[in-house]
């Protein structure tokens, strides 16, 4: 493997280079797998300039993982005008999205790194805000009951996390129906504890419309 002409960039570019970088090896490869040497290699550095960015493979896949929960959530900003069906649909779209197409990162973080602090602080990060979201466009009857709505949506999100990365290890459904029954999961917790039924209509399908 020839190696790339090096470049001159400031660090804030051959950072954000070297993530690049990172986050491709390790959405193709696991995670084992991936060496710091071959980052190195094809972002056109040499060993002794990555490690002055990351000192170690954990370092990189760290920041390539908390990059991409950023992105996800600028992805799954919920649409007020939406109904909840279309707002969870649309959150799950995108992180399927996110897991099918990185599904050797995604592993690597929920098996490899299950008890890693840094990559599960990310991961709870990102399950506190999109539970604090969820929450902001529900219809509570008051503090109480967002406390026990707030409980219930942090019991729903682990439960998606776990069944989803299974899922990505031995796909025993459809995509459409791995997403319907986490719809259909949360909507039969969240109705007896709401004034109003979140999700009118709902028949245990979402066709996009």
């Amino acid at each position: 493997m020839s190696t790339a002409p090096r470049r001159r960039l400031t660090p804030d570019q051959r950072r954000a280079q070297l993530l690049a970088v990172g986050a491709e090896l390790f959405a193709a490869h696991p995670y084992e797998a991936v060496l710091m040497e071959e980052v190195a290699e094809r972002a056109g550095v040499s060993r002794a300039l990555l490690y002055r960015h990351f000192p170690g493979k954990h370092e990189l896949f760290a920041a390539v993982y908390r990059q991409a929960a950023d992105r996800l959530l600028a992805a799954t900003r919920l649409d007020p005008a939406a109904t909840l069906v279309q707002q969870l649909a649309q959150g799950l779209d995108a992180h399927l999205d996110y897991f099918v197409a990185n599904r050797h990162a995604v592993l690597a973080a929920n098996r490899v790194l299950a008890g890693d602090p840094v990559v599960q602080t990310i991961m709870a990060e990102e399950l506190d805000a999109l539970r604090t979201r969820l929450l902001a466009v529900l219809p509570l009857a008051g503090e109480d009951a967002r406390a026990t709505v707030s409980t219930v949506l942090k019991s729903w999100l682990v439960f998606v996390q776990v069944l989803c990365v299974d899922w990505l290890t031995e796909p025993t459904c459809s995509r459409s129906e791995l997403r319907d029954v986490c719809i259909g999961a949360v909507l039969g917790a969240l109705r007896p504890l709401l004034p109003v039924d979140p999700a009118p209509g709902w028949d245990g399908s979402w066709d996009g419309s």
